[in-house]
């Protein structure tokens, strides 16, 4: 297994380090794969160590009592998961699952701790990317309290998309459902009336955008 020194290069935490810091940190790092479907974190659970998802993409949620999953947020290449129980050394505050077959890179708890310490750029990186992080909760918290669904599905369109929404990796309405807190059933009609107005093109369990301004009227038109 080797480190992969130019993806290291692009993660948020390790910004600024030069090729030596970057070198130091390698034997610290270890590779972690796991299947689509694949349960990679439970809630509740002791945390271990910090995550960067490499390749394919993981789903951050929360389940109720009676089943009803909640999807706080996607993580794909580059990102990171599991950082606010690595630092406060309570329990995983959100289960993790991979939507497709993910390559992970993991810091260990002691060692990122230790990296901290002795570099202070890091430091100071991660106190970017956990305010990043309370930002995206906040706008979901907005989201769900004062967006109507409609706006909810056409913002979720607009932050997924890569040409063709979906694609990597593929949401099903299911998953979208549980990003904007609604059911499966609505967002289908969601969809379906945004096809109508000409803003999204639906192909199977594809979902083209064919008017993105518009579709961004949409999103504030419905709050």
């Amino acid at each position: 297994m080797t480190i992969d020194t130019e993806f290291l290069k692009k993660i948020s935490y390790f910004e600024g380090l030069s090729p030596e810091e970057l070198e130091s940190i390698k034997p610290l790092v270890f590779e972690k794969k796991a299947e689509r479907g694949e349960i990679i974190l439970y809630e509740g659970d002791e945390a271990e160590a910090l995550y960067f998802v490499v390749s394919s993409a993981v789903k951050v949620f929360k389940t109720s009592v009676e089943g009803k999953e909640q999807i706080l947020g996607i993580i794909r290449p580059g990102e990171s998961f599991n950082d606010v129980p690595v630092f406060d050394d309570a329990p995983n505050p959100a289960s993790v699952q991979a939507m497709g077959d993910v390559v992970l890179y993991e810091i260990g708890k002691r060692e990122l701790k230790a990296l901290l310490q002795n570099h202070p750029q890091i430091a100071l990186s991660t106190i970017k990317v956990l305010a990043g992080q309370v930002r995206s909760l906040v706008s979901l918290v907005e989201d769900l309290s004062f967006r109507q669904v409609i706006g909810r599905v056409a913002k979720i369109l607009l932050e997924h998309a890569s040409g063709e929404v979906g694609s990597v990796p593929r949401l099903t309405q299911q998953e979208m459902a549980a990003m904007a807190g609604s059911a499966r059933e609505v967002v289908g009609r969601s969809l379906k009336a945004l096809e109508e107005e000409g803003l999204i093109k639906l192909n199977r369990q594809r979902v083209a955008i064919t008017n993105k301004e518009a579709l961004r009227g949409m999103v504030e038109a419905y709050f």
